[in-house]
């Protein structure tokens, strides 16, 4: 079971490494007014909703403490996340407000992941 718990936690990271990579991949693109939500970033959200879903229920199966409220606080920073790409996500550009809120949203789930204990 602790490889399948490895392997959901790599296919999570290559999940936000996505998500970020796609958000700093436009930041050139944000000066200039022109970013837009790459699919991959997309991608990388219902990678991690799906991996995160499946973790949790990996350590509640092997009777690991899962901390509710952290994972409900990731889940709803995820949630708002996967709207504000998926309705953007045809746009030929996006207001920097909306790219940036996605940014900023990324990084405060990261945080949460690695500071919140």
């Amino acid at each position: 079971m602790r490889v399948l718990i490895d392997f959901v936690v790599a296919l999570h990271i290559i999940g936000i490494a996505a998500l970020l990579g796609g958000f700093l991949g436009q930041m050139k693109a944000l000066r200039t007014g022109t970013a837009r939500f790459v699919p991959g970033m997309l991608h990388g959200a219902l990678t991690m909703l799906v991996t995160g879903v499946a973790l949790v229920g990996l350590h509640q199966a092997e009777d690991h403490p899962v901390n509710n409220i952290k994972i409900g606080v990731k889940l709803l920073i995820l949630v708002v996340i996967l709207a504000l790409v998926y309705v953007k996500r045809d746009e030929e550009k996006v207001d920097k407000g909306f790219f940036g809120v996605v940014g900023a949203l990324t990084l405060a789930n990261i945080f949460i992941a690695t500071l919140w204990t």
